[in-house]
């Protein structure tokens, strides 16, 4: 009888509150903060410091660690999220669901953008392109070529018209989305440009590259009454018609640089959604605030520069009489017009500085009262800190830190009842609730390397790096004492089965045993646990592991001489050594009923051995680097192995199997522990995440899941093809190409072959109506049976049935597949289905796409003619009855708008235009008084130079 083991999966993953990969992003409300966590996108509560939704894609539609690398949020309830496999999900934050999954990058998504209205979503990506998409049709509209290096940043300008994207490869360009072509291909810089921004008015582009400074564009806007008009304070408003052909593509005209305080390169540089603001973010800890002056100030400002040129040029007396009087007249000209430069409108207010390397930044859209503006800021040591901006200084207001761990994981510990678990980094150590992944308690601590669980749960023992042993008073979160164990880190703790005490392992080559004690402290009331040393074992190299017996006979060391030593318990008389890894041996562990020993090896092998004479059973190639960790299951032979290489194994240590291989953490795993029931296992990894892996009523068979690994080998190498793998890359030209937006996929594959299985069904279908039709005049009168597989439906349902299933975005690469003849077929149905309202878009969709595909053979095809001339007449007019309905309904929605603003708005819309008046005539009158004071200071200067001369 074949033997049936139960399937372990992944039940939940804690301790991340914010990934290095990605950016984070405000909702629209600005009450939340999305946060990428590894595959998981977290929607934290700012004010709370509470996650209170987690964006997790299911398991079934993604592969394994496929971590979150851009996120962008709409000005909807919309979110966006980029995958380091090049897909993009498209989340309804107020529902936490997934509205649709976009395929068409072959890379990493690098970057995310909405336009205002939301309907469209520019994604850049590292294997060079820009994709278009479609957001209300979830579909791709088309994909932008030109840059030879990934994209890193993208922005809209014009309503969505245009596009400007910047990429590693040191160039801007611009798009323009009618037509689907670059325009202009701005140079300029002598690094990869890393991020670019516009300002929500779109008067400036500002670009941030690892160059010393920050460049300004200045933006021209489409023609208004035959002139182009140019968002510049103080520049020429309107530019004269007969510009050069040249100057009618360039939409972005440099400006000027301003000089960074930091020699680091711009990780990203951000506008606030007021305007006057803008943060330029370094690969460093530093974030540099500039203040965006308005009209006024900067123009008080270029005047005030202009004197003090002048100020300046008099005092040195080098201008001549016939000088003079020109720099006069040009400088009563720039007195009336000043000429504003970057400087007169970007003013450098303060430098934020945090603790850690700063990953990303975001604005608040939501401007606070008593400040200019809200900046969340999210660490490279998994920490989130929001800090408010005034005027004069920086303050941080709230940090997300407690749900995580700064640093790697090195020990996890689960409790005898496995109701606690303990987990141990650089700084601190954390009590977790396992099932809800909840943390408990956090304790300050040294670099804890290994724990332990005192019996009773009341007290922890921690190892660190060090040499000291802490014991940690679980209840009230403190650490109760700190012992001096060892001359050398501890890198193993282990108790003793009857649980008195404890082993310790450490590189000064020491295992010593302790002894659990009670004392209480003089002052004080109540008891507390310490430890006493009873014995010691010497050692001759640095110990690595300690496991002892669960019979409580034997007790086993590994050393760095890549041997393991096993001795008597009470005697510690030497009993066995086994040797046979080639590289130290980092992980052991002993089985329930001691028989069997397993050890894991940093050459990447599991070796079993057997307790009694030491010989090796079996050496395994387990992982594809070191192995870190490995338990058995209690009363079993089964066993658990964790490796660098982030994946975790199930084995059956009597046949010496892989039962399952787990997968889902994103970087090396350092520790894993095994619930006594053996019904969840934890991990904990560097990448800063503590995994649980449940133990699921579902069985298995070895045989099945060998059969499943081959498959997916199989599949994995379908990409990689001999035929794609030697395709010689196609020239990309100069000023930019466009493609198709989606790309091939397992799904596209596999809705293809059902459209064809559809067709060929219908086609069966519709002969044998045909045959029964002519036996029924004839006379030979049969009761006709309809085609059990084709669900009750009619030959044209059926097929139209197999096309509505697959996914708008798909559509195109799925008709893509198709062959010729199949899609000849597809055509003649598209008459009937035309007829039908709600299809419509669809049928206009696969006709278009078809005719673009095969128009030369469909021209050559003389049975072609008639369908394509139907199809002519019947689509021609059902596209205008859909747009006549649509333009009605519109017409009648905008109507009742109308009547509703009537009725309830009339005060308010009243109230807004004087506020708009009031503001414009508050600014005039501003710019009169600083007019004035500009005059009256003039003639302080022009009284003291008059004096300095009568003195002369």
């Amino acid at each position: 009888m074949v033997k049936a083991y139960l399937r372990y999966e992944p039940a939940a993953a804690f301790g991340v509150i914010a990934s290095v990969d990605s950016n984070i992003a405000f909702d629209s409300s600005g009450k939340h903060l999305l946060v990428p966590a590894l595959e998981n996108v977290g929607v934290w509560h700012v004010r709370q410091g509470l996650c209170i939704k987690t964006l997790a894609p299911s398991t079934s539609s993604r592969g394994p660690s496929l971590a979150v690398t851009s996120i962008a949020s709409s000005p909807s309830s919309l979110i966006a999220s980029g995958y380091a496999d090049g897909s993009i999900r498209i989340w309804d934050s107020d529902k936490g669901t997934c509205e649709t999954t976009l395929n068409g990058h072959k890379g990493a998504v690098t970057t995310l953008r909405y336009n205002k209205l939301s309907s469209l979503l520019a994604s850049g990506s590292k294997d060079n392109d820009i994709i278009l998409w479609d957001v209300v049709g979830e579909t791709g509209l088309f994909r932008l070529r030109g840059h030879r290096d990934q994209v890193t940043d993208l922005v809209f300008l014009d309503n969505g018209k245009k596009l400007v994207s910047s990429s590693k490869d040191k160039f801007l360009r611009v798009w323009d989305l009618e037509t689907q072509h670059c325009m202009q291909i701005i140079s300029g810089h002598h690094s990869e440009i890393w991020s670019v921004d516009t300002d929500p008015e779109e008067r400036y582009v500002v670009t941030g590259s690892a160059d010393p400074d920050l460049r300004f564009y200045t933006v021209k806007h489409d023609l208004v009454e035959g002139q182009s008009v140019s968002n510049t304070n103080g520049r020429d408003a309107v530019e004269n018609s007969n510009a050069t052909t040249q100057n009618k593509w360039e939409v972005l005209k440099h400006f000027g640089e301003i000089q960074r305080q930091n020699k680091d390169r711009v990780a990203s540089v951000r506008f606030n959604n007021s305007g006057n603001l803008l943060a330029c973010q370094v690969a460093g800890k530093t974030v540099e605030i500039f203040r965006v002056l308005d009209e006024v100030e900067s123009k008080r400002k270029a005047k005030r520069r202009i004197n003090r040129k002048k100020e300046k040029k008099s005092t040195k007396g080098s201008v001549d009489v016939t000088e003079d009087g020109d720099a006069h007249h040009e400088a009563g000209e720039e007195g009336n017009k000043p000429v504003l430069t970057v400087s007169d409108i970007f003013k450098l207010l303060q430098t934020i500085r945090a603790g850690k390397k700063i990953c990303s930044i975001s604005f608040c859209p939501i401007t606070p009262k008593n400040s200019f503006a809200t900046l969340a800021l999210s660490l490279n040591n998994n920490l989130l800190e929001i800090y408010s901006i005034d005027a004069s200084s920086s303050t941080k207001t709230n940090a997300i830190e407690l749900q995580g761990h700064r640093s790697d994981i090195r020990s996890v510990t689960l409790s005898a009842d496995n109701t606690l678990l303990m987990s141990t980094s650089h700084s601190s150590v954390k009590i977790w609730n396992p099932s809800t992944g909840s943390c408990l308690r956090t304790i300050d601590s040294g670099y804890g390397l290994c724990g332990l669980f005192v019996p009773g749960n009341k007290y922890a023992v921690v190892g660190t790096k060090a040499g000291t042993l802490e014991i940690v008073d679980v209840s009230s979160g403190t650490c109760v004492e700190v012992v001096e164990a060892h001359g050398g880190s501890v890198q193993s703790i282990v108790a003793v089965p009857d649980g008195t005490g404890f082993v310790t392992g450490s590189t000064d080559h020491d295992v010593k045993f302790w002894e659990y004690q009670t004392v209480q402290k003089p002052g004080e009331d109540s008891k507390h646990l310490t430890v006493s040393h009873v014995r010691n074992l010497k050692m001759n190299d640095d110990i690595l592991v300690v496991a002892v017996s669960p019979d409580a006979k034997y007790i086993a060391a590994t050393l760095l001489d890549c041997t393991v030593k096993v001795f008597f318990m009470d005697s510690l008389k030497f009993f066995l050594s086994l040797y046979g890894h080639k590289l130290p041996v980092l992980c052991m562990d002993i089985s329930s009923d001691a028989e069997l020993i397993v050890t894991g090896s940093a050459d990447k092998n599991l070796k079993i051995w057997g307790l009694d004479f030491g010989d090796c059973h079996k050496s395994i190639f387990a992982h594809s680097d070191s192995v870190m960790a490995v338990r058995f299951v209690r009363n079993t032979h089964y066993m658990f192995s964790a490796g660098k290489d982030r994946l975790v194994k199930y084995w059956d240590a009597d046949k010496f199997e892989l039962l399952l291989t787990l997968e889902g953490h994103h970087s090396e795993i350092w520790c894993l522990s095994v619930s006594n029931r053996g019904d969840f296992v934890v991990t904990g990894s560097h990448d800063r995440s503590i995994r649980r892996w449940d133990r699921t009523e579902e069985p298995f068979f070895i045989e099945e899941e060998k059969e499943k690994r081959l498959e997916e080998m199989f599949e994995a190498d379908l990409d990689n093809t001999f035929e794609s793998r030697y395709v010689p890359r196609e020239e990309l030209p100069e000023e930019g190409a466009v493609a198709v937006a989606g790309k091939k996929t397992k799904e596209t594959l596999t809705a293809t072959d059902y459209i064809i299985e559809a067709l060929d069904m219908a086609e069966a279908e519709l002969k044998r109506i045909d045959e029964h039709e002519e036996d029924k005049s004839r006379g030979k009168v049969a009761i006709f049976q309809p085609n059990i597989l084709m669900l009750g439906l009619s030959p044209y349902d059926y097929v139209l049935r197999a096309l509505s299933n697959v996914h708008t975005n798909d559509l195109e690469q799925t008709l893509l597949a198709l062959p010729f003849s199949d899609a000849l077929k597809l055509l003649s149905y598209l008459k009937d289905w035309a007829l039908i309202p709600d299809k419509v878009e669809l049928v206009c969709r696969v006709a278009t796409v078809l005719l673009q595909l095969h128009h030369n053979q469909l021209i050559t095809t003389v049975s072609a003619r008639p369908i394509l001339t139907l199809l002519k007449d019947i689509l021609h007019a059902r596209v205008k009855e859909c747009k006549d309905t649509l333009g009605f309904n519109l017409a009648a929605m905008d109507h009742l708008k109308q009547l509703m603003a009537l009725k309830s708005d009339a005060l308010f819309r009243d109230a807004k235009t004087k506020l708009h008046e009031i503001r414009s005539r508050y600014s005039q009158r501003a710019e009169a008084r600083a007019d004035v004071k500009e005059g009256k200071r003039k003639k302080k200067r022009q009284k003291k130079s008059d004096d300095v001369h009568v003195w002369s």
